[in-house]
């Protein structure tokens, strides 16, 4: 699985790093993947976290 983050839709509200703390954390005021690839069984977590984003910044791809 792929994740990507598009900065400039991200509006730095941290709730991927609540839901997903293990792959997101915050660099200056966006987000950023702590990860190069979604470890097994932290797909569904990352999927979430692109579904929560208010902004739809995180996209994930299969």
């Amino acid at each position: 699985m792929k994740v990507s983050i598009d900065k400039e839709l991200c509006t730095g509200c941290e709730l991927c790093v609540t839901t997903c703390p293990d792959l997101f954390e915050m660099e200056d005021d966006t987000a950023k993947l702590k990860v190069d690839v979604i470890p097994e069984g932290a797909e569904e977590c990352a999927r979430q976290a692109a579904e929560d984003c208010p902004t739809e910044a995180i996209k994930t791809e299969d």
